[in-house]
């Protein structure tokens, strides 16, 4: 059995797909009832309450380790959840990190989650870390916007990251799950290109076939609506990365083609696949 914590998100569910398609026995976890692919089970779990994953990690071999925003606020001990794997008997833990933590080693929230990834990596189970760079994803918080008013709204709208598409974090999470070549390694996942927010917009409205205006936010807008879903500080070390990335930030990483032979996708592919969300 392998435990997908984030059953729900961007990741979660393509991943829990990828190891069904290679026969494995999955257990999706959420903190609300939620649908899953079909072949695997759901349970419900917070995972600010590491004992609620006792049932789900009970004969675990591996865990997905997905750490949501809260979970980043002072105060919350994502450590508690490497040791209750470990007492379950897990013997494999992937962890979704973050690039920060290599890029920018001293922002508070990446601090907090280097103390997690040192925790696993003492932990006695075998171990992978994939840290993505910005999510090709994060678009969607601008689909409600380009639906209704044909407006993009974002900070910085000249400056670009290599965004990637979730769809390859899941797979190679998948590899590092199903494969013991990858104990031991961290994988930085970028996507093929740098894209600034404006550009996005362009793509969507190419493939959209309709106009739509890019909106510049300034860094505290942007803040007041980040701060809805992720707590200040993590708020902070994402807008300052948005804002100024450095040459660590702007590379393309090899990653994705190491675990999977194969380049990842570009903004354009991901946006085909979930266009609709924009209509």
């Amino acid at each position: 059995m392998i435990v997908v914590t984030g059953a729900t998100g961007n990741v979660g569910r393509p991943l829990m797909q990828a190891l069904i398609d290679a026969g494995e026995e999955v257990t999706g976890i959420s903190r609300h009832p939620a649908e899953v692919p079909s072949g695997a089970r759901h349970m419900r779990a917070d995972l600010a309450e590491p004992s609620s994953l006792t049932a789900a990690l009970n004969k675990a071999k591996a865990l997905f380790l997905l750490l949501s925003g809260d979970l980043h606020a002072s105060g919350a001990t994502p450590i508690d959840i490497i040791d209750r794997a470990a007492a379950s008997g897990v013997r494999r833990v992937v962890l979704l990190s973050s690039q920060g933590v290599a890029t920018r080693p001293l922002a508070p929230t990446r601090v907090a989650l280097r103390a997690v990834e040192d925790a696993l990596r003492e932990s006695g189970m075998d171990w992978a870390l994939v840290r993505p760079g910005g999510f090709a994803s994060n678009a969607l918080a601008w689909a409600e916007s380009v639906r209704t008013q044909g407006v993009v709204a974002a900070p910085f709208g000249d400056v670009g990251v290599p965004v990637v598409d979730p769809a390859d974090i899941a797979e190679v999470a998948a590899a590092c799950l199903l494969d013991d070549q990858h104990s031991g390694r961290a994988y930085a996942l970028t996507g093929p290109e740098i894209i600034t927010p404006r550009q996005q917009a362009v793509t969507i409205a190419d493939a959209l076939g309709a106009p739509v205006r890019f909106h510049e936010l300034t860094r505290d807008e942007a803040k007041a609506g980040m701060t809805r879903f992720v707590p200040a500080e993590l708020a902070d070390d994402t807008l300052d990365i948005l804002a100024s990335p450095n040459p660590a930030e702007l590379q393309i990483s090899p990653d994705v083609y190491r675990v999977l032979g194969r380049a990842p996708g570009p903004f354009a592919d991901w946006l085909d696949r979930h266009l609709a969300a924009f209509r």
